[in-house]
């Protein structure tokens, strides 16, 4: 523990806002006990939602006098979780405390938490079924508590408090996750109609088959590779795929850049990379289709006002996250070059902010990029499609002229679109991936 400085202010520490669609988040870990003396910038408190983890740094040096929430709690953004007291610094407006930036720790979907993990719901309570104005009885819960995705996704599909407690829990403590629900749905959801009066399941048995998963190092998951394992299959379950493919000239394009590029960067003082040119080459064609730009609420397609643009891009770890470039039929290619190259640069570096990854309504993957000639990239969902742009090679092509067919060398890239089926037709996929390889090929 410092040593204290003089305390010379007492201060409520809010909790503060995570994104625009974060109403709330669950307290994971405190960092600093009461009593304890902390710097400015220092982390206090690790907060979860169902989209990211975020560390909470401090807005001033101070001492922790008292929590008012625990871990496993779940708060409402903007109320007070800690009583600071200020040991220097200016003093904060209204006496309040609030992080003025929030960091995010590792992208990761919120853990659900139950309350009494190592209690069991017996199954003879009433069955409280999660109604869809969002009031599910508070009885037919038993002893667990669960966290507000958790109970939106149990919604979603009509599972009961009771057939919630049935599901096997993988988190730590009993924790009921996110896919722990999602691979019990894929399975057939064999506890759906057990009978409360034994704890023998009815129904559909998953068999246990046993598979021989061989011998090697076992290397656990982390809450990123976690996220993204989650995020996956959920779109795979949720969204009908379907891959169409084209095939791109892109000699003219490689031509223009290697010819400009030197000077693009002298002017800009930007590297010239050839994803602002798949972003713009997107941008227009999305314009064309605006449907492409859209995504599924219930029965009701939203069709996009924006068009804001994710990348996929690796991390130093191996993980991979999307930052998204938003408005970018606002933008030429001079501020597309310059927001990529800030994105992937803060993306090595690890200095995404939760807002840079927030909002994409179309993603690109360059799997060429590391010399695949083709991917079929899973959609990032809420999305309604999602492009994979494969390796630029040089081969030998047949150029249909008037006088006569010629062969020459040409640099050739295949572009590969999974689109979601309930959403997007095989012609309306098809048309706006031509679409995309001819603004490249005529740039």
């Amino acid at each position: 523990m410092r040593e204290k400085n003089k305390i010379t202010e007492k201060v409520d520490f809010k909790l503060p806002k995570m994104g625009e669609s974060i109403t709330e988040g669950t307290i994971l870990n405190w960092l600093i006990d009461e009593g304890d003396s902390f710097d400015e910038g220092d982390i206090l408190v690790e907060v979860g939602t169902d989209k990211v983890d975020n560390e909470v740094p401090a807005p001033f040096s101070g001492v922790l006098i008292e929590k008012k929430y625990q871990p496993k709690d779940v708060v409402k953004i903007g109320e007070v979780i800690a009583i600071l007291k200020e040991t220097s610094g200016k003093p904060t407006k209204n006496k309040e405390a609030s992080a003025q930036k929030v960091s995010p720790q590792k992208t990761s979907p919120l853990t659900p938490l139950r309350r009494k993990g190592n209690q069991k719901v017996s199954g003879r309570g009433a069955v409280s079924p999660l109604r869809g104005d969002g009031r599910g009885a508070p009885d037919g819960r038993g002893a667990y508590f669960y966290s507000p995705l958790v109970e939106q996704i149990a919604k979603d599909y009509h599972i009961s408090y009771e057939e919630l407690a049935r599901i096997p829990a993988t988190g730590a403590n009993e924790r009921l996750r996110k896919s722990d629900i999602f691979k019990y749905i894929e399975n057939g959801r064999p506890a759906q109609f057990a009978q409360p009066v034994n704890d023998q399941p009815q129904g559909f048995q998953v068999p246990d088959l046993k598979f021989d998963i061989g011998k090697g190092q076992p290397v656990e998951m982390d809450r990123m590779r976690q996220m993204i394992a989650d995020h996956m299959v959920y779109s795979k379950h949720v969204s009908p795929h379907v891959t169409a493919y084209v095939e791109a000239d892109m000699t003219n394009l490689v031509n223009w850049r290697n010819q400009h590029k030197a000077e693009f960067h002298k002017r800009t003082g930007e590297k010239l990379s050839f994803t602002p040119l798949f972003v713009q080459a997107v941008t227009k064609a999305i314009q064309d289709f605006p449907k492409i730009n859209s995504s599924l609420d219930n029965k009701t397609i939203i069709v996009k006002d924006d068009i804001n643009i994710g990348m996929a891009t690796a991390l130093p770890n191996g993980n991979l996250i999307v930052p998204v470039i938003k408005n970018t039929d606002t933008k030429d290619l001079d501020q597309l070059a310059k927001e990529v190259n800030n994105l992937a640069r803060k993306t090595r570096e690890n200095k995404l902010t939760n807002d840079e990854t927030k909002g994409g309504t179309f993603t690109i993957s360059n799997v060429g990029t590391f010399g695949s000639l083709m991917g079929t990239p899973i959609i990032n969902q809420p999305e309604a499609t999602i492009l994979a742009t494969g390796i630029i090679k040089k081969r030998a092509e047949v150029i249909e002229k008037d006088e006569s067919d010629t062969i020459e060398i040409r640099s050739m890239m295949y572009l590969s679109l999974s689109f979601d089926h309930r959403i997007v037709d095989g012609f309306l996929a098809g048309s706006f991936l031509r679409r995309i390889a001819d603004y490249l090929e005529d740039y």
